[in-house]
């Protein structure tokens, strides 16, 4: 809810190399008190055709960097991440609503993407391919693609801003990015590390505004060789429709609906303990979130007890309250939306063994909520939840499981608990996603690729293959060598 300005911080946006107030700006609310706590400069479409004209100025000397260099200045930002960790994360906290120590954990994990990429800055490699005709040889480079729009979301809002930041400025890219109107603070903070690491004038942009003008311009504008966007598949889908006028090059990390298979054979204890991190870690606000729970009839009777028992001693509360598991959601309709699932799973036939309500009171809680019996017809077994709510059904065999965990559009991730190495590598293959937790309920690293199929997304991100988006091949063919 709007709120008078006494006390509100406005922050500027992060353009040229320089900090610049505007006359509009967006305000930001803390989803754990419903009050807006401060504001940020909101930029209109034609000064992001500026900045890209920026961007592509900065570009031609960016480039020319050698490796080493970019990787000393990821390196850098690394370094004024990690002295400004706690600050970062509580500002997270009070933006996202996530508790403070997953903020902590996202900030660290951005610091290792850092790292990584600075690694990889230097093994940008080329190759010499053996020849065919006498007198030539043939010589393959890789090259910057050029300026990068990028567009985060609000779940994770630094993390996920770095694994397109990183590899971009690794590559020899200059990047613009675009956070979340929800939780742009955050990226304020990662700006003026960036500035504080001594990234040269233009090569990262710091904008704001309306997502609706700002992807037009990326999309529209031919200086911008790239857009890399993470967010829903709807939104996904719009872009890539966009894309198609100017064949500019994208990348998308979609939406997901992700299964959780477990089996009889399983650790019951690891596994329930897995599925409640894997369903309920950041509120269930997460592409990657277990949304579809099916557990193997022999053991589904204890499953349930023994989720029911630890899914009600999440405590509920203010991310910035000591030893909160569950924090607020983003918004209100981001409520209303989670109760509507709710509803329609009763109606369908799913029984609420703990939640389904919101919590009276100031901030946008919602109880942590435990379906069982939930029939596949249920909108909540169809979509991606983003909401602390978890939909558990029983399954007979393996057969029956792949079905049931392959009957989505999406394909992000998903997550299998057997201690049959057989079955494990079976589902390796057959289940489709992107990223497969075997026995383990938090699989995303930043030396391994992240990304889905089908409805899911295009491209990956991390591992030495998150740097390829931003890199294009050459193949340059050299006569007159005999």
């Amino acid at each position: 809810m709007p709120t008078s300005t006494i006390d509100i911080k406005t922050y500027p946006l992060y353009l040229d190399g320089q900090w610049i107030d505007f006359d509009e700006h967006i305000e930001v609310t803390n989803p754990a008190t419903g009050q807006v706590f401060a504001r940020i400069a909101k930029l209109n479409r034609k000064d992001v055709a500026t900045a890209i004209d920026h961007a592509q100025k900065a570009f031609m000397s960016w480039r020319k960097v050698t490796g080493k260099q970019r990787s000393d200045y990821l390196n850098a930002i690394a370094n004024q991440l990690a002295l400004r960790t706690e600050e970062i994360a509580q500002t997270i906290t009070k933006e996202n609503g996530k508790p403070l120590p997953q903020s902590r954990g996202e900030v660290n994990m951005m610091i290792d993407h850092y790292h990584w990429f600075a690694g990889e800055a230097r093994r940008i490699y080329g190759r010499m391919v053996p020849h065919q005709v006498e007198g030539k040889r043939h010589l393959i480079l890789k090259s910057p693609v050029g300026v990068v729009g990028a567009i985060s979301p609000w779940n994770f809002p630094v993390v996920l801003a770095t694994r397109k930041l990183a590899p971009a400025l690794a590559a020899g890219c200059t990047v613009l990015l675009k956070p979340a109107s929800a939780t742009p603070l955050s990226s304020v903070l990662l700006a003026e590390c960036i500035e504080a690491a001594g990234v040269p004038r233009g090569v990262f942009q710091l904008i704001a505004g309306s997502a609706q003008d700002i992807g037009a311009e990326f999309m529209e504008n031919p200086l911008c060789r790239k857009v890399s966007f993470t967010g829903s598949t709807a939104v996904g889908k719009n872009l890539i429709e966009q894309s198609a006028r100017t064949v500019t090059a994208i990348s998308m990390e979609l939406g997901g609906n992700a299964p959780m298979l477990v089996f009889g054979d399983a650790d019951l204890d690891r596994a329930v303990a897995g599925a409640i991190i894997a369903k309920f870690r950041n509120t269930g606000q997460s592409c990657v979130a277990a949304n579809r729970i099916y557990v193997q009839r022999n053991i589904y009777d204890q499953f349930l007890a023994k989720f029911l028992t630890d899914a009600k001693s999440l405590k509920v509360g203010s991310g910035l309250e000591p030893d909160v598991e569950i924090g607020p959601l983003i918004d209100d309709q981001a409520i209303e939306l989670a109760l509507e699932l709710i509803a329609d799973a009763q109606a369908c036939g799913a029984k609420v063994l703990y939640g389904g309500h919101r919590i009276e009171g100031p901030g946008n809680f919602l109880a942590p909520t435990v379906l069982a019996d939930v029939p596949p017809t249920a909108k909540c077994m169809n979509c991606e939840i983003f909401a602390p709510i978890a939909p558990i059904c029983p399954f007979d065999d393996e057969a029956e499981g792949i079905l049931h965990a392959n009957a989505t559009e999406y394909g992000l991730a998903a997550y299998v608990y057997t201690n049959d190495l057989a079955r494990a590598l079976r589902l390796s293959e057959e289940l489709d996603a992107g990223t497969i937790g075997l026995n383990d309920a938090v699989p995303a690293v930043s030396t391994s690729p992240f990304g889905g199929c089908k409805e899911s997304g295009l491209g990956r991100e991390l591992g030495t293959e998150g740097i390829e988006p931003y890199l294009e091949t050459k193949h340059i063919s050299i006569g007159g060598v005999d």
